[in-house]
Parts: structure tokens; C-alpha cells; sequence
């Protein structure tokens, strides 16, 4: 029995022998007796780890294995993630053999195995191999090992690794490779206006999440139109599971959108929309831009009122849109016992007006005053009152005379007073004559 447990022991010994790890930066290794002649029956192995960031240089400073068609016999094979990078035997190269010669073995990654095996003879004390290896540095940001370790916008390279930044207003995202924008508080509250994917028309972020809300009065509804240039990254067979534009307006949801097909337009029947658009790790697209207008509820077509006018004079009328009335001049407006000169209104969300529309009254000057000893006629037969309205002062031709002597005709202006063109509002006196 413990001569078997001695038999196992020894197992285990050569088994751990034949097995060398190498950790350092540099190092070296050769075969076994090297310079003198290596033993028959090996089978050795070097692994090899230098830290992250760096690949491995192995390079041989003397090589002298025994020939053999193919490598057949003894040869020392190099590889590098579980891939063989090359089989090395002889003293010469051959058709069917190889030697190192100044040649050096580089690897990609950080591993790299070396293994020597021998037959079960070494006649001519074949000496062997001696080589050296060295840690060089990865310039990740020239060489780009694995695309998915790319940066999305600069790459700086140091001494054993790399790291990425990110172009002005974007922030580098969690995996430390992509660049995405906080787009998350974008409030539109004009009538009109253009939203796009950041970037746009050039590729946009990966890993981007953006909200864009579009806030109007109640009464507006907005429309939506997009430019002909969209391109999200699509699926054939699943509904758009990469990168896409939802839109929320009210109860109604539009999308998802994907593809290289621009959605037609959109009237939302709302006055508050959502655009949500989302972007995944990946993708090269060119995204999208949308054109937003808002047309405010109808209200009815405006019409003057008698001896007035409307200012605009439109074939539609909206929510906010404004109207002056005006009377024309010898008419005013009566509202609340007070004579305007000016009326304005305004379409409501309601779709009607926010007051109805005044009459037009003309102006009265009322009865005129009287000029003692004096007389008043009227040049109408009904003794009218009204704008443009004409009436005319006299005297007892026998005992007054006018004072000045002048046209005496007064008329009712839009001012509402009889004005006379020459005294204006002051009247005449009846001035005793004489006898």
C-alpha cells in the first residue's frame, strides 16, 4: 500500500512540474539541460500571464530540435487563446518544418502558451531553445482588438489600458465606452417649431433615452410632420426592438417607429404631446426630425356690423386669433352706457367668440343751445339732430343784428357737438341795432 501511495505521489510531482506559470512582465525560458542536449519523453508547458492591457512577445534566442517531416518528432508549439499561433522544429527551415529564426511570436491578449515535447530519442544531443518574452503595451484606441470595446467618440491610450471622453454636451455613458446626451427637460411651448434626434442628420448617441414635450394652451392641437431623411435601426421580424420614436398625445399613443420609412403625418388632436425616443448599445443611423405646428380651435367667420368695419379680415378665424371692430366715422359703439371708439374680441377654445358684436349707433348732438333774442332753425324738416345734421342761427332782422357777421350754420360733427367752421363751438349774440 505505500508503495502505491509513493507511485501516486510521484504522479502528481512530475505532473506539477511539467507546468510552469509565468507572471512577470519579462522572463525567459529555455529547454530542459539547456545548452546540453534535452531528454527524451517531454512534455512541458509554460503558461504565461501578463497583466490586462498588454499582449505577449516571445522571441527565440537559439533554436536546435531534432528534424522531422512535419514536425513529427520534437517541436515547440506557441498559442495564445486556445488558438496554435505556431509550430516550431529542426535547425533549419524547411518545406515541412519551421524555425524561429529572428521571427517573434506576438499574441493579442494578455495569455500565452508555450509547450516542448520530445519523442523517445535525442541520438545527435540536439541542445535545444532558449527564448525570452516581453509585456508590450496594447495601444487599444490604433488596434481596436474587440469592436465593442470601441469608443463612440475619442480614445486616449496609456501605459497598460485606455479610456474614452465624449464630444461637447454629451456625457459618457456607465459601460465607459459610449457617449450619450441628457435629453429629458426639453419643453416646447411655442405654436411651431423642429425637434430632431441629437446630431441630426449624423449619427445619433447609443444607450440614449430622450423626452420631448410639446405644452399649449387648451384650444390648440397640434400637428406633426416628418422630414423625409429617417433612419432608426430596424428589426425584419420583431416590431422595432433597438431604437424608436413613441408618441403620446392625450389617450392616444403613435409607434412605435422604426425603419427608413418616415410615419405620415400625425394630427394629434391634443395640445400636449410626448415624443419618447429611445436608442440601444448599438447601430450607426442617421435619426430623425419632426416639424410641429398647432392650429387653434375654429371660431365663425367675423361680419362687420352696419356703418363698421373688422380688422383682419380673414376667411378663418382660430382660437387666439383677435378682431377689432371699428365704427365709421358719425357712429360709436354703446356698451354699458359708455360710447368707444374701438371694439376687440378674441376666439375662445370654445370655438366662439368671447362677446357678441356691438351695433353701431350714430351720433346724436343733441338739441342745440339757444342764442338769446336769437332763433334756431333747422335745415331738415324733421329737425334732425344726428351726424352731419345742419342748423343755422338768426336775429330779429328789425331790432338785433348778428355779432360777428358771419355764416351762422353750425353742423353735428363725430365729435357730437354743432360746430361752426369759423367760431367752432362758441355761438353767436343777437346784439341790439339801430333805430
Amino acid at each position: 500500500m505505500r508503495c502505491f501511495w509513493l507511485f501516486v505521489l510521484s504522479l502528481f510531482s512530475t505532473a506539477a512540474a511539467n507546468l510552469t506559470e509565468l507572471t512577470g512582465m519579462f522572463g525567459h525560458i529555455q529547454s530542459p539541460n539547456y545548452p546540453e542536449g534535452y531528454p527524451s519523453d517531454l512534455d512541458v508547458t509554460w503558461n504565461i500571464t501578463v497583466p490586462i492591457g498588454f499582449r505577449i512577445k516571445l522571441y527565440f534566442m537559439h533554436f536546435d530540435l531534432e528534424p522531422s517531416y512535419l514536425c513529427e518528432y520534437d517541436y515547440v508549439k506557441v498559442s495564445a487563446d486556445e488558438d496554435l499561433l505556431e509550430t516550431f522544429c529542426g535547425r533549419e527551415r524547411t518545406d515541412t518544418e519551421e524555425i524561429p529564426g529572428r521571427e517573434f511570436v506576438l499574441t493579442n491578449s494578455n495569455t500565452m502558451s508555450v509547450t516542448f515535447k520530445t519523442d523517445f530519442s535525442n541520438e545527435e544531443r540536439f541542445t535545444g531553445f532558449e527564448a525570452h518574452y516581453t509585456a508590450i503595451d496594447i495601444d487599444e484606441c490604433v488596434e481596436k482588438l474587440d469592436e465593442a470595446l470601441v469608443c463612440d467618440h475619442f480614445c486616449h491610450n496609456y501605459i497598460g489600458g485606455y479610456y474614452c471622453s465624449c464630444r461637447f454636451s454629451y456625457i459618457l455613458h456607465s459601460d465607459n465606452r459610449t457617449c450619450k446626451v441628457e435629453c429629458n427637460d426639453n419643453v416646447f411651448t411655442e405654436k411651431s417649431g423642429v425637434i430632431s434626434s441629437p446630431d441630426y442628420p449624423n449619427p445619433y448617441p447609443k444607450s440614449t433615452d430622450c423626452l420631448y414635450r410639446i405644452e399649449l394652451e387648451e384650444g390648440f392641437t397640434i400637428s406633426l410632420e416628418f422630414a423625409e431623411i429617417f433612419d432608426l435601426e430596424d428589426h425584419p421580424d420583431v416590431p422595432c426592438p433597438y431604437d424608436y420614436i413613441k408618441i403620446k398625445a392625450g389617450l392616444s399613443e403613435f409607434g412605435p417607429f422604426c425603419g427608413d420609412k418616415a410615419p405620415d403625418t400625425i394630427n394629434t388632436n391634443s395640445s400636449d404631446v410626448l415624443i419618447l425616443f429611445h436608442s440601444d448599445d448599438s447601430g450607426d443611423n442617421q435619426g430623425w426630425k419632426v416639424t410641429f405646428k398647432s392650429v387653434g380651435a375654429p371660431c365663425p367667420v367675423v361680419q362687420p356690423p352696419a356703418n363698421g368695419t373688422i380688422e383682419p379680415v380673414q376667411d378663418q378665424y382660430s382660437f387666439k386669433d383677435q378682431v377689432q371692430i371699428r365704427c365709421n366715422i358719425g357712429f360709436k359703439f354703446v356698451k354699458g352706457g359708455d360710447e368707444v371708439e374701438a371694439y376687440q374680441i378674441e376666439c375662445q377654445k370654445s370655438g366662439t367668440w368671447s362677446s357678441s358684436i356691438p351695433t353701431c349707433k350714430v351720433i346724436d348732438c343733441g338739441t342745440p343751445r339757444l342764442v338769446v333774442d336769437g332763433f334756431v332753425t333747422f335745415h331738415s324738416k324733421a329737425n334732425l339732430t344726428l351726424f352731419r345734421s345742419r342748423i343755422e342761427y338768426s336775429c330779429p332782422a328789425l331790432y338785433y343784428q348778428m355779432e360777428p357777421e358771419l355764416n351762422t350754420t353750425y353742423t353735428c360733427m363725430e365729435n357730437g357737438f354743432w360746430v361752426n367752421d369759423e367760431l367752432g363751438t362758441d355761438l353767436p349774440t343777437c346784439q341790439p341795432g339801430p333805430f
